[in-house]
C-alpha cells in the first residue's frame, strides 16, 4: 500500500451523516497516509457509550490510534470550545511525530471548531440559571419572542431548549447576538474536507437496521449501566440518540420495541440535519459511500487537490 509523506499532507476530515461509513473510511485513509483518527462526534467522547454511538471497537480500529474518544464521564457536559482546543493540540501532536492528522466525525459544529476560524463567546452559570427558569415559568414561546428582539438569526433556526438559552445567555454576556459568532467557512489551517454522498432511501434502511443491531447487541443493558453512573444527571449524553429513549424503557414509560422505533425515527431526522449541514460548506467534496472503491478515490482525490505524489 502507497504511503504519501505525512508532512506533505493537510489536515484531512471526512464527514456526512450518521450511518454512512465515515470511520471505515477514515481508517482507510489513515493506513493510506500514515495517519491517526481524531474523532468529531461528540457522543463518542462519553466512557461507556459504545453501542449506541456505533464507536470503532479496538478490532476495527487495525492498530490505528484514534484520539478524543472516552474523553468524558456521561454526567459532565460536551463544549465546543474545550473540544477545539483538544482537537487542535492533537493535531500538533500527531503532526509533531510525522503522522497525518485525520478527523472523522458528524457533530458539524465541532468538525468545524477544528477546522475554521472559529471564536467562542464566553459563558456565566448565574445568567444560564436565571434563564433556565425564566424558561420553566414562562415557557419556549416567549424566551423566542426575546431572543428574536435582539438575535433575530438565531430566533429564525430550530433551536431547541438548551440552544434557545445559550444565545440568550451569549447575548446578555457579551452584548453581541449568538448568530455574529459563527464560523465564517474560513480554514485554521490548510485542511481538505471529504463528504459521503448518500441514497437517502438506503440511507434509512440501514438506519433501521442499525438500531436493531444496537438493540440486539445490548444496547438496554448499557443505558442500564450508565444510569446508575449518573446518565440522566449529563446535559449532553441523556440526550442521545437511543440512550433517552431507552431510559424510558427502564422508567416503564415505553416497551423496547417502541424505543427503538423512536430511536429509529430520531436517528433518520438527526441525518436529514447533518445533511443539511454539510451540504452548505461548498468546501467539501461528496464521494459515493457505497462505491467499492472509495478508499482509492478518496486519496486521489487528496492527492489531487493538494498536488501530491
Amino acid at each position: 500500500m502507497e504511503v504519501t509523506e505525512a508532512t506533505d499532507l493537510p489536515l484531512i476530515a471526512v464527514v456526512g451523516p450518521t450511518g454512512s461509513g465515515k470511520s471505515a473510511l477514515g481508517i482507510d485513509l489513515a493506513q493510506r497516509f500514515d495517519g491517526e483518527i481524531i474523532n468529531a462526534d461528540s457522543m463518542q467522547f462519553y466512557r461507556g457509550m459504545d453501542i449506541g454511538t456505533a464507536k470503532v471497537t479496538l478490532d476495527e480500529r487495525q492498530g490505528i490510534p484514534h484520539h478524543l474518544l472516552d474523553t468524558l464521564a456521561v454526567h459532565q457536559e460536551a463544549s465546543v470550545a474545550a473540544y477545539q482546543l483538544q482537537a487542535r493540540a492533537a493535531i500538533a501532536d500527531i503532526r509533531g511525530r510525522g503522522k497525518t492528522p485525520i478527523l472523522v466525525g458528524g457533530s458539524g459544529l465541532y468538525v468545524r471548531a477544528a477546522l475554521d476560524v472559529l471564536d467562542f463567546p464566553g459563558i456565566d452559570p448565574a445568567i444560564r440559571e436565571r434563564l433556565e427558569g425564566d424558561l420553566a415559568r414562562d415557557g419556549k414561546d416567549l424566551l423566542r419572542q426575546r431572543l428574536t428582539a435582539v438575535d433575530p438569526v438565531s430566533a429564525g433556526r430550530d433551536l431547541d431548549d438548551r440552544r434557545l438559552i445559550r444565545a440568550l445567555e451569549v447575548y446578555e454576556v457579551m452584548g453581541r447576538p449568538f448568530s455574529s459568532f459563527m464560523p465564517q467557512r474560513k480554514y485554521h489551517q490548510a485542511a481538505v474536507q471529504v463528504g459521503l454522498g448518500v441514497d437517502r432511501s438506503r440511507l434509512r434502511e440501514r438506519l433501521a437496521s442499525r438500531v436493531h443491531a444496537m438493540v440486539d447487541a445490548g444496547l438496554r443493558e448499557e443505558v442500564v449501566r450508565l444510569d446508575s453512573q449518573g446518565l440522566r444527571t449529563g446535559r449532553t449524553a441523556s440526550r442521545a440518540l437511543g440512550y433517552s429513549q431507552f431510559l424510558q424503557v427502564i422508567d416503564g414509560a415505553l416497551t423496547s420495541e417502541q424505543a427503538a422505533s423512536d430511536t429509529i425515527d430520531a436517528t433518520r431526522r438527526f441525518a436529514r440535519r447533518q445533511l443539511t449541514w454539510f451540504r452548505a460548506d461548498p468546501r467539501i467534496s461528496w464521494l459515493d459511500w457505497e462505491d467499492p472503491d472509495l478508499g482509492s478515490r478518496a486519496a486521489e482525490h487528496i492527492r489531487q487537490t493538494f498536488g501530491l505524489s
